[in-house]
């Protein structure tokens, strides 16, 4: 993995929405938050979760084994995490207004910013999602198969992208990253007619950041930044 610098640590889900904000979880639920220390870089946060999205603006939401769904509230007193309504297995934050999830049957929800009524169901089916602070949102079915999201205009809301993922994470339009079955690792090239080009390395989750900060987990739990966008 030339391109990608090893962190120590082990995680088996990671989300990155900038450089200053990439948190992850490991294979026991356990929560962790990125210091910007490489020599001592993760503090374990109170709480348990399976999935994590973080937005740059310091947004971080996560579902836990029972899918059930929590937002960051700050390291402000005991309770840091605010459960708020419904059901869902994945989730990812841009913004935070641009907040959405998949549930365990494939069903997409984006956040209506009303804690009260927080979810509203968008046509199709979905297995993994990535959603980023300018609105752009992508996501990957069961069988592999890549949608951007297209808008509420119309009814047809999604716009099938070649290519077979199986995780995908989109930081900003331009900033978008996936890994199939294989672990392969792929970078979306804005050109919807090739739209991938394969990175070297081998991953089974990925965080894209709105800045082009770029993190990774192996099916081993080691865990990767990317460099190859990095001078010299």
């Amino acid at each position: 993995m030339a391109d990608w610098q090893k962190i120590p640590g082990g995680l088996s889900a990671i989300s990155a929405g900038s450089r200053s904000v990439v948190w992850g979880v490991n294979a026991a639920g356990a929560i962790y938050r990125y210091t910007n220390d490489d020599a001592n870089p993760w503090v374990n946060i109170p709480g348990g979760l399976k999935d994590i999205g973080a937005a740059p603006d310091g947004t971080v939401w996560g579902v836990n084994a029972n899918d059930e769904i929590y937002r960051y509230t700050g390291d402000q007193g005991s309770n840091h995490w605010v459960k708020i309504p419904g059901g869902l297995a994945r989730i990812s934050a841009g913004s935070r207004t641009n907040v959405w999830g998949v549930n365990a049957a494939g069903g997409i929800y984006r956040f209506t910013n009303d804690d009260a009524n927080p979810w509203v169901k968008i046509p199709g089916a979905l297995s993994d999602i990535g959603a980023a602070a300018d609105g752009t949102v992508w996501g990957v079915n069961a069988a592999g198969d890549i949608y951007r999201y297209a808008g509420d205009q119309g009814s047809t809301h999604w716009v099938h992208i070649p290519g077979k993922l199986v995780r995908i994470s989109a930081g900003s339009r331009t900033n978008v990253w996936g890994v199939n079955a294989a672990g392969s690792i792929y970078k979306f090239t804005n050109n919807d007619t090739n739209p991938w080009v394969n990175i070297p390395g081998a991953l089974s989750d990925i965080g894209a950041g709105a800045d082009g900060t770029v993190w990774g987990v192996n099916a081993g739990h080691d865990i990767y930044r990317y460099t190859g966008d990095q001078p010299g």
